[in-house]
């Protein structure tokens, strides 16, 4: 296998977000001065950066911001893109769990490699949003990444285990669950919710996934309520002048 920085070249290469749209906008809103709002990081689920991650990356670079999808499971399997079905599911459970016992900081290299490379675009401040494994990756990166100054987490699987809640974040942080959410039992969130005073947690009469319009799980009042919470958290931690 190539070493850490080798490996995190390929998958800055493999940022699907920034391939064609988000990358030919953020470029053109630079010179417009549209992307002065900052960047955002965007995690994806056990799914890989398929339609949905793009989509979503999409919509932040439509807002302004220089949006970045890394490629999460490159380093185990390049280019997987899954849809939403059983077979799917068990298939990225599957690279889910190889991408988790990668050594060393794992995946955390990607996202570094990411916010670096965000960093470096000199936009200002940096966010990060992750979705189920994207949004425990990025409570795990709010707690130990410096240089973020807001992470988002929708539906964080795993992130309301005892070793997840003992962290502390080092960025403002919000939190979206479903409170039907299978995966996630309400009790746990309403622990970290009371563990973790500072950070704003939002519970939503939704499933798992709720945010997602490619599942079936899609919750559209959940999902415009916690968009607009995001949007707002975002704008008040990454517009101009938050990185001052």
């Amino acid at each position: 296998m190539a070493n850490g920085l080798t490996m995190a070249s390929k998958v800055m290469s493999g940022f699907k977000s920034m391939g064609s749209l988000s990358k030919e906008r953020c470029a053109v809103g630079a010179l417009l001065q549209h992307c002065s709002r900052g960047a955002v990081v965007v995690l994806q689920e056990i799914f890989g950066v398929n339609a949905h991650i793009r989509d979503v990356t999409e919509r932040w670079a439509k807002e302004g911001y220089l949006a970045i999808a890394p490629a999460l499971f490159t380093r185990v399997q390049p280019d997987v893109e899954l849809g939403y079905t059983s077979d799917d599911m068990a298939q990225g459970m599957a690279l889910k769990a190889a991408a988790d016992a990668l050594p060393g900081a794992g995946v955390q290299t990607d996202i570094r490699a990411a916010i670096d490379y965000a960093l470096g675009r000199g936009v200002g401040a940096v966010g990060i949003v992750g979705f189920c494994w994207g949004g425990v990756l990025t409570w795990r990166a709010a707690c130990a990444q410096p240089g973020l100054s807001a992470a988002v987490c929708y539906y964080g699987g795993g992130m309301t285990e005892p070793e997840e809640i003992a962290r502390q974040p080092l960025c403002p942080t919000l939190a979206h669950f479903g409170q039907r959410d299978a995966y996630i039992p309400e009790a746990t969130v309403q622990q970290f919710a009371a563990a973790q005073p500072q950070v704003a947690v939002h519970l939503y009469e939704a499933d798992h996934g709720f945010h997602c319009d490619q599942r079936g799980s899609y919750d559209a009042a959940a999902a415009a309520t916690a968009n607009e919470r995001t949007l707002a958290f975002f704008a008040q931690h990454l517009g101009a002048g938050a990185a001052a």
